[in-house]
């Protein structure tokens, strides 16, 4: 759950808290999924699960997506990390810099070859527009 804390905190450090609702979280259904505390979380920070029953996974194929990037570009390469990992310390360095380089600086052609930090920028400067004398 620390990785979700972190990251909830963050968009609240940028300006940009979560709303109810706004995320769904994914889980392959596995131990994790059915923790009271993780599921707990979940529902006091308003986040809806990926999967409800067996057989309904909402959103499945496009975290599947991300999963199978993450594994060919931060835990299959070591440019996150140098050799292999040794520890789950490592493991967690390494995921961090992923994500904040995914989030960040990574490229994406679904949005128009910037980053996900640069697509927010025109969205969140036109929801904090200062009213303007008429």
């Amino acid at each position: 759950m620390i990785p979700l804390r972190m990251s909830l905190s963050e968009r609240g450090r940028q300006g940009h808290p979560i709303q109810p609702q706004q995320l769904r979280a994914h889980s392959d259904a596995g131990s994790q999924y059915i923790s009271l505390a993780y599921t707990d979380k979940l529902a006091l920070d308003g986040i809806a699960p990926s999967i409800g029953s067996v057989g309904d996974a909402y959103d499945n194929a496009l975290m599947e997506s991300i999963n199978g990037l993450y594994k060919a570009e931060c835990i299959r390469t070591t440019v996150f990390h140098d050799g292999p990992f040794k520890t789950i310390a490592d493991v967690e360095y390494a995921t961090a810099g992923w994500v904040d380089w995914f989030n960040n600086r990574r490229l994406h052609s679904s949005l128009g070859w910037v980053s996900p930090a640069e697509f927010e920028q025109p969205h969140y400067a036109a929801l904090n527009r200062d009213p303007r004398p008429a």
